[in-house]
């Protein structure tokens, strides 16, 4: 899934971005608040990272900025600011969550998962179509009773199919969701070569990929 981290710090926007990329998250990641306020409203995120202290908007002025535009994507606040007030204005401008540098990475990907869960009906750990059943938090897909091989990225176009389920998901929806850089796979073959792999993977399987000609693919259950 999608997630936008905005963090002026180097080092410490590298390393969010390394460490939630091996989570099985696609990360776009800026160094200042305004260019996070183009992402927020452009894109479709399940969550995003604001650092407090940013060049050109505060994360605060992001977050107040994407809320009066009816952004509803769940933001954590990251900073080293910890009296009670600070939190409170952060909480009362819009925030979901907030996080006081320094902090485990464990215990930051552990908060981004609870706030993905909030809307119960679209972020379930368990996700079941048929006779596949997708596990978010061991990333594990099974298929007539048995468990099926998948890539990483193969995990994050079935788990994105599943979660849409029986609604068709777009081209443009599934390059945006799966990969970082979306503009080369949307006008390549790209989705089509790993919904091909997929498909292979689930010739066991009663539940299939469907193709909506001119649009997209979704997952369909017997």
């Amino acid at each position: 899934m999608r997630i936008l981290v905005a963090e002026d710090d180097r080092t410490l926007r590298e390393v969010l971005q390394r460490g939630l990329r091996e989570a099985g998250y696609v990360v776009d990641a800026v160094a200042d608040g305004e260019a996070a306020t183009v992402l927020l409203n452009e894109n479709e995120y399940e969550v995003a990272i604001l650092d407090w202290r940013m060049p050109k908007r505060s994360g605060i002025e992001t977050l107040a900025l994407a809320r009066s535009a009816g952004v509803t994507t769940p933001i954590l606040i990251l900073t080293a600011r910890d009296a009670p007030l600070d939190r409170v204005e952060g909480l009362n401008t819009g925030a979901d969550d907030y996080l006081v540098k320094p902090f485990d990475f464990a215990e930051l990907v552990a908060r981004l998962q609870a706030l993905q869960r909030r809307p119960a009906l679209r972020f379930t750990k368990e996700i079941y179509c048929g006779d596949l059943h997708f596990d978010s938090a061991t990333r594990e897909l099974r298929g007539a009773g048995e468990a099926i091989d998948l890539t990483a990225t193969e995990r994050l176009l079935i788990e994105l199919l599943m979660r849409r389920s029986p609604a068709a998901v777009s081209r443009r929806t599934i390059a945006n969701q799966v990969w970082s850089d979306q503009a080369d796979v949307v006008g390549s073959n790209t989705i089509e070569v790993h919904i091909a792999r997929i498909r292979s993977k689930l010739v066991r399987c009663e539940t299939k990929i469907e193709t909506i000609r001119g649009f997209g693919y979704r997952v369909v259950a017997p």
